[in-house]
């Protein structure tokens, strides 16, 4: 299927090419992990699944913290009132607001154009604060379309690692004859695969290191499972910012 071929075409490229971004990543949130920073990700509408992927999921990382915002959350009706929110520059500072960044902290921020406030004024607001940003997204869209926030600024210029999708301009990955528009996004499935193969070298490095028990999530639907992870966090409590 073409779908299945494209997105194989987009990991090779990925995994080639973004090698040594994905490497500086791992060290961010290694280190992290070991002197207990905080870690956050944060995603506007549909980059916002990455949020939801890394967020309290048997194998991921525990210590990853999501920030949601309803008003560009999937389930916010008219979902067109998403698309404004995020165009909205000042919202993306009242989103900092709610978060306790501290300096050294990690910021994961994923969005395809990196181009609306919301993504450039949260960036801007952590790094303010000494918080180091990994970015996510689609450099060669990003420079094809100009910033809409006041700075001029793009995430991909804001980051302190990025890491490139490599999909199309505009998401779509496949061409049919007959249509105009690329059809099939890529941007999900891509950096879903980008992240959880973070999240596998994080947590060897942190063995490596002699960590015996890495943050990682134990299914709940497992014997035993609730009480391991509630072993766990209290052993990360400081840096896991979510009800347990």
């Amino acid at each position: 299927m073409q779908y299945f071929t494209r997105i194989k075409e987009i990991l090779n490229q990925v995994e080639v090419d973004e090698t040594n971004a994905m490497k500086k990543a791992i060290e961010l949130l290694t280190e992290a992990n070991l002197n207990k920073q905080s870690i956050y990700i944060f995603g506007a509408s549909h980059a916002g699944i990455l949020a939801e992927e890394m967020y309290y999921r048997a194998g991921g990382m525990m210590t990853i913290n999501a920030i949601f915002a309803k008003e560009i959350m999937l389930d916010r009706q008219p979902i067109t009132f998403t698309s404004r929110m995020e165009q909205l520059e000042g919202y993306g500072q009242a989103i900092e607001t709610t978060v306790d960044f501290q300096e050294n902290d990690v910021l994961i921020l994923h969005s395809v154009s990196g181009r609306n406030p919301v993504i450039v004024d949260l960036a801007l607001a952590a790094k303010e604060k000494g918080v180091k940003i990994i970015a996510l997204t689609n450099v060669t869209y990003s420079k094809s379309v100009t910033s809409r926030h006041s700075s001029g600024k793009r995430l991909f210029e804001l980051a302190d690692v990025t890491i490139d999708n490599h999909g199309d301009i505009g998401d779509g990955s496949c061409t049919i004859d007959g249509i105009k528009q690329k059809v099939g996004p890529s941007s999900t499935v891509v950096g879903a695969t980008i992240l959880n193969a973070i999240v596998v070298e994080v947590t060897k490095k942190l063995l490596q290191k002699g960590v015996t028990y890495p943050p990682i999530f134990y299914s709940a639907n497992l014997d035993g499972g609730s009480q391991l992870n509630q072993q766990l966090f209290e052993q990360y409590q400081d840096v896991i910012h979510y009800n347990f």
